[in-house]
């Protein structure tokens, strides 16, 4: 709906519920309040309002508040507009399927009920209420105490014992809420009867609205609450929807969200931040866009491509995992939860965001975000870390995963575990759609959770790396096909801090005769297991007329750009590849 002859204004005062004194160009004018409930929170001085001049010119009030700016949005103050919003979503159909008949303001036996609407699945009576009380994201009516209220709610039950559906319909004037719920503490005898309602069979129903300076439109559709203080699994679903559809970052793999995107993405986020991935994920798509390019490439090749992401094993597990999709799916990853869990390097968690958000199956996708989330809104106990407890949390978000939109739901768990509810410091639960129902902010302990028994301290190796040059080549080898970092190439490196001695003693076994020598900075590297503590030399040598010792190549620096997959674990002394020793290296004496 849209309004004409809008204009701005700042409220003053409101000498009583039915009138407002504003200013308007330096003018004072006395406004009609058409929402006359409280709204104190509302009408304060100084708020920014919207008023809309008066049909009547005989009227002692020329306008009429139609709405005011709360921080940074506009909330709808029209007592009218709710019904004109209901209207609305009738003739779309968004709120009742099958509508032949709409009647405004029609009576049955001592009531009158904003609609009677006739459909091809039964007759509703339908009565509406504007909301304009939002509190920490919660939605609340009243504002005030109403009689009135309380007595719509009976009379939709006597509709339904006589045969008649009926609705209570909520329109929120206003965006930026998450869920609705009776405001007890105005009025405990409608919450209790909004309850009584519910479980009489009266559909209750609530929209948000968009509200601007001159219009205001229905958009989403908000959970209402009927038992707050004592919320389930199942309330989360709607707002944090809802919360995902405004929220959702911009990211590569969601643009086109095939199996093959889902699957290669999430596999490169195991242990790897989003913004990270980005880069890695475009270029590995772009030399192996589908299944069949990658059960080919070469293993250096693969590497190459992984390099930087670490935890090179899962690249190889693609490679296997393509191969049997090649071979037994024909090309395609089977949609079956079960089957994608037979699947080289995929567990319960990248098979359920493949399966959901690819293929549209009702499985839940739970990582440590999505645990981090579940741990503190229902305060649970129990260490995340142990495999029995993320499959008890599994079965239970199994249970209210929604059938019509589960990688939806998935992707928001994981984005509000993400950017809101993070770890490693404060959560952002002024930011939250679940803050309403969350057990740890209630109580102040988000710090606490989730529970994690305490990590084995890591093993510590000392390591000497050694950056050979030898003429305008580097010396390389490859690690082991077993065990950490297989299969990939490094720079020579021994167990233990050597001195320079030790060094050019190292670098003369390997078949090299040594000139000058640098010490490098010292470097960590950081695995799930073992740190490696660095210290590097770089050694400069004669021109070999020979190869090197066994295990060993000697490369072009440029070479490692695209061919050698180096591991990350090195990259504080791959940058001396290309230096240019001077004063500062010692001769080795001949």
């Amino acid at each position: 709906m849209y309004y004409e002859r809008m204009e701005q204004a700042v409220f003053r005062n409101r000498p009583n519920r039915f009138v407002a004194e504003v200013e308007k160009d330096g003018e004072e004018w006395i406004c009609h309040v058409k929402n006359t409930g409280r709204c104190r929170e509302l009408l304060i001085p100084g708020a920014e309002v919207y008023i809309q001049k008066s049909d009547n010119p005989d009227r002692k009030t020329g306008y009429d508040l139609i709405g005011v700016r709360k921080k940074d949005q506009i909330v709808n103050m029209d007592s009218q507009a709710p019904n004109q919003i209901v209207r609305e979503l009738l003739e779309e159909g968004r709120l009742l399927p099958g509508v032949t008949c709409i009647r405004p303001e029609t009576r049955y036996k001592n009531s009158r009920f904003d609609f009677f609407v006739e459909t091809t699945e039964g007759d509703f009576f339908i009565e509406v209420k504007g909301v304009t009380l939002e509190e920490e994201g919660l939605a609340k009516f009243p504002d005030a105490p109403t009689q009135r209220g309380v007595r719509h709610m009976r009379e939709l039950m006597e509709c339904r014992k006589d045969g008649y559906r009926a609705m209570l319909c909520f329109v929120i004037q206003m965006k930026g809420v998450h869920a609705l719920c009776a405001n007890a503490d105005a009025q405990p005898e409608f919450a209790e009867v909004l309850r009584m309602a519910h479980k009489a069979g009266v559909e209750v129903r609530a929209y948000d609205c968009v509200a601007g300076e001159d219009y205001l439109k229905a958009d989403q559709e908000i959970p209402v609450l009927f038992d707050t203080g004592n919320y389930s699994m199942r309330d989360m679903v709607l707002p944090l929807v809802n919360w995902f559809r405004g929220h959702a970052r911009i990211l590569p793999w969601r643009e086109e969200p095939t199996a093959y995107r889902v699957w290669i993405s999430e596999i490169m986020l195991q242990q790897t931040r989003v913004e990270a991935v980005k880069p890695y994920f475009e270029r590995f798509l772009a030399a192996l866009p589908d299944m069949e390019s990658l059960s080919q490439v070469e293993d250096d090749r693969l590497m190459k491509l992984w390099e930087g992401l670490g935890y090179y094993n899962r690249a190889r597990n693609l490679k296997k995992t393509a191969r049997t999709v090649m071979e037994d799916y024909g090309g395609q990853m089977p949609a079956d939860y079960s089957l994608l869990l037979k699947l080289p390097g995929i567990g319960s968690y990248t098979a359920g965001a493949v399966a959901s958000i690819a293929y549209g199956v009702p499985v839940p996708a739970v990582d440590g975000n999505v645990l981090r989330v579940w741990a503190r809104l229902f305060l649970k106990e129990e260490d995340v870390l142990k495999q029995s407890v993320k499959a008890r949390a599994e079965q239970e978000f199994r249970e209210i995963i929604p059938g019509d939109r589960p990688g939806e739901f998935n992707q928001a768990l994981m984005e509000l575990g993400a950017t809101v509810c993070v770890p490693n410091g404060m959560a952002k639960c002024e930011e939250c759609p679940l803050a309403f129902m969350c057990c740890a902010r209630e109580l102040g302990r988000v710090l606490e959770y989730p529970k994690k028994a305490a990590k084995k301290p890591r093993k510590v190796e000392e390591r000497t790396v050694f950056v050979i040059r030898c003429g305008e080549k580097t010396a390389i080898g490859k690690r082991p096909s077993r065990g950490l970092l297989a299969g990939l190439y490094e720079l020579p490196n021994e167990l233990g801090f050597y001195s320079q001695e030790e060094a050019v003693s190292y670098v003369k076994k390997l078949g090299f005769s040594p000139i000058r020598i640098l010490p490098l900075a010292e470097a960590k590297h950081i695995f799930s297991h073992v740190e490696w503590r660095m210290k590097g030399y770089v050694i400069r040598t004669e021109e070999l007329e020979e190869s090197p010792g066994p295990g060993l190549l000697l490369v072009d620096p440029k070479e490692t750009e695209d061919k050698y997959p180096i591991p990350t674990a090195f990259h504080a002394y791959t940058s001396y590849l290309d230096m240019k020793l001077g004063y500062e290296a010692r001769q080795i004496p001949k």
